[in-house]
């Protein structure tokens, strides 16, 4: 079986080229949302074996306090992909025992490798 991924990031070229180099691995993408409020909906109907969390996101829920409220219920691996490295942003996605954190822009590569590591 394949492993299924969550891409929650709202800038739609980089949802789409993560989506894509995903699926060139043999996992499957199951949506790509750009909000938190979307990806709490979504994790409640497809629970997904690993999700990749934007931290600037639209509607009300930034990316870390997504993960907080879906780490509440289920241990899903979350890795961060963002464009955001100061040290509060950095400390406030710890809380969330996040599987990585990936600082955009980055390579195809290295959202695989984190993927990799994440699902062992």
């Amino acid at each position: 079986m394949t492993a299924t991924i969550l891409i929650v990031e709202d800038e739609l070229i980089a949802a789409e080229s993560i989506a894509r180099s995903l699926r060139k691995q043999g996992y499957t993408v199951i949506s790509r949302i750009n909000s938190g409020e979307k990806a709490l909906e979504q994790v409640a109907k497809n629970l997904p074996d690993l999700i990749l969390m934007d931290i600037h996101l639209r509607g009300e829920l930034d990316g870390i306090e997504t993960a907080k409220r879906i780490r509440e219920h289920h241990q899903i691996p979350i890795i961060y992909i963002t464009a955001y490295s100061d040290s509060s942003t950095i400390e406030r996605s710890q809380e969330t025992n996040h599987s990585g954190y990936l600082i955009k822009p980055f390579k195809s590569q290295e959202v695989i490798d984190a993927v990799e590591k994440a699902l062992l």
